[in-house]
């Protein structure tokens, strides 16, 4: 604790230029991520198919997965630009405080004085109020990108499988969700600031960690059925093959379910949800994926998830995620009472606890990056390995078709600059992951060589 005490004193100081350390970091961010998106798109107007994919991919569509690309460096550009805008604007023209006020008053009226009766006064209600009105006006400024992207952009595609009525209802079912499960975990979370003193980083990590574990519970039972409907996969090869392949595992299997991901959009996808071991799993297929994949495809997908249970990746990430928590709410026990920030915000006679959190986290942005790229090192190196263990079943042939099988699907980038991808991509690009399987473009699987396919996902997660 002292630590934490000398540290905050040292930074409370009103020499610190605050807002134009933010600003200043915001604008440099902005230009550092535009720069690398930039050297992507020139990846993106290149007519040539890479090498490794000559045989796999027709010049039609590669070109058409050049330009989806291209189209979504357009969209990204402008939506980026005006978010940067806006955030700038936000914070130059101080709507943090003339935001508090109003919602403060609003909480002060004589209208609110039945809930006020309720318990539904004070500083947390007054949060609650400002930050759900700070989402709500996100949201509507941000309708419009999201009708193009959907309506436009992924329609050009023939991605969008969306009718507008859809889009406005899974609008209103978010904003709704996020207010059933805002308001208490925003309650406690300041009630928890409140109560618990200078120790209160501690409880409030636990809380966090409780939250996520239950967020988890509840996901695939409750809050996916909102959006989507999910049966049970049909009695078939395919279910009997993937029930073989988790008894093989000995991966905990509940229930194998079938999302109609068709209804919102063409992309495919798998995955698998449920707790750490040794709770039971349901693995998730989409409707697209079924029908576009042969079932030895699917299959070999499944392998690739499975391996990152059977490699503890979902275990490691939680870790470092809790970790990552644990450092970032030490640090804001730091900032939580820095006058200096307030002050230079337009907070000079209140110091509202989540305005702090807030103005830590704009502190905290550069650091975030850095950890963003630590991140996608990390799982980079976690998908390389999960691919290794599709191979080693015996599913080399059917995951590099299946790869190449998804990316033509989804028109996803077939190439992508090195400096880029470091930094955006959570995944390897798909000729790294078929280099390190051994694939080529004759449709084979190279003859074995003096590194496994573990070493050489290992190397390639190096670079």
């Amino acid at each position: 604790m002292d630590l934490i005490r000398s540290l905050a004193s040292t930074l409370d100081s009103p020499s610190i230029p605050w807002k134009t350390l933010i600003i200043s970091f915001s604008l440099a961010q902005h230009a550092f991520e535009t720069y690398l998106s930039h050297r992507q798109y020139l990846v993106l107007k290149q007519t040539r198919i890479p090498r490794q994919l000559k045989n796999e991919i027709d010049q039609k569509t590669f070109d058409k997965s050049q330009a989806y690309g291209r189209s979504k460096y357009w969209f990204g550009l402008v939506s980026g630009s005006w978010n940067q805008a806006k955030s700038l604007a936000v914070i130059g023209w101080d709507v943090y405080p003339w935001l508090w006020t109003i919602t403060g008053s609003w909480v002060t009226s004589p209208a609110w004085s039945l809930l006020r009766n309720w318990g539904m006064g004070g500083e947390i209600t007054h949060s609650l109020v400002f930050m759900f009105t700070y989402s709500f006006a996100e949201t509507l400024l941000g309708l419009g990108f999201s009708y193009y992207h959907h309506f436009i952009l992924e329609e050009e595609f023939g991605f969008n499988k969306q009718t507008p009525s859809l889009w406005l209802l899974d609008l209103l079912k978010g904003q709704a969700l996020g207010l059933a499960l805002g308001i208490p975990i925003g309650a406690a979370f300041l009630s928890i600031i409140q109560r618990t003193g200078e120790t209160f980083f501690l409880y409030l990590w636990l809380f966090t960690l409780v939250v996520q574990v239950g967020l988890m519970t509840l996901y695939p039972l409750i809050i996916v059925p909102i959006f989507n409907k999910l049966t049970p996969l049909e009695t078939g090869d395919l279910k009997d093959r993937v029930e073989a392949l988790s008894t093989k595992l000995s991966f905990p299997l509940a229930e194998l379910k079938v999302i109609d991901g068709s209804k919102r959009s063409a992309h495919s996808n798998a995955y698998f949800t449920g707790l750490p071991y040794p709770f039971k799993k349901t693995i998730v297929l989409y409707d697209t994926l079924i029908a576009k994949s042969t079932v030895p495809e699917v299959e070999a997908i499944l392998a690739h998830e499975l391996g990152h249970w059977k490699m503890g990746h979902t275990s490691q990430l939680l870790g470092i995620s809790a970790g990552h928590l644990f450092f970032v709410f030490g640090l804001f026990s730091v900032f939580i009472n820095n006058k200096s920030l307030y002050n230079a915000f337009g907070f000079a006679k209140e110091r509202p606890i989540i305005v702090g959190f807030i103005l830590f986290n704009e502190v905290l942005s550069p650091m975030d990056s850095l950890v963003k790229l630590g991140m996608n090192v990390w799982t980079r190196r976690m998908e390389f390995q999960a691919d290794a263990f599709s191979y080693d079943l015996g599913y080399s042939k059917e995951l590099a078709a299946s790869l190449i099988k998804l990316q033509i699907q989804n028109l996803s980038s077939m190439d992508a600059d090195w400096l880029y991808s470091t930094y955006n991509y959570s995944h390897p690009i798909l000729t790294e992951r078929l280099k390190a399987i051994g694939w080529t473009s004759e449709h084979k699987v190279a003859g074995t060589s003096s590194s496994t396919p573990a070493e050489k996902a290992d190397g390639h997660a190096e670079l």
